[in-house]
């Protein structure tokens, strides 16, 4: 009688704040990739666009600095970062079932890379989009 075949475990990222006080680890498994460039999230990174990767929540376990998270934001979707050195590490999204993890934070290469640019429509005027990527006015 053949043996029933073991689950495929997804292979673990780590990934962090700044100041190490807050880290996460997250299954190598996302969904899709874009760099975003509304304009909340361009204010919430302040940067020119935000590479995120996202993910069901379920997914992302915050495995030090749990009590250490600073919650940006009312209802179901927000933003977490880390109270000590504000970094922003992901936000809650789509009523609170998933994850955008700012790619940044990872400390492993993901098997993921952005796909596209999304809300090209609202971003920053002094940025040029210099890749090959498709380009999308708003979410795609």
């Amino acid at each position: 009688m053949p043996l029933p075949a073991a689950p495929v475990v997804a292979r673990q990222l780590a990934g962090g704040c700044l100041c190490g006080q807050v880290q996460y680890r997250v299954g190598d498994e996302f969904r899709y990739a874009v760099n975003c460039h509304c304009s909340r999230c361009r204010r919430a990174t302040g940067a020119a666009f935000k590479p995120l990767a996202g993910i069901e929540r379920g997914k992302l376990v915050i495995v030090r600095g749990a009590d250490q998270l600073l919650r940006v934001g009312d209802g179901p979707d927000h933003d977490i970062r880390c109270n000590r050195c504000g970094s922003l590490l992901y936000s809650v999204v789509r009523n609170g079932e998933w994850v955008h993890v700012l790619m940044g934070t990872l400390a492993d290469d993901p098997g993921i890379r952005p796909t596209a640019h999304i809300f090209v429509g609202s971003k920053a005027p002094w940025y040029t989009i210099t890749d090959d990527l498709p380009q999308h006015p708003e979410f795609g």
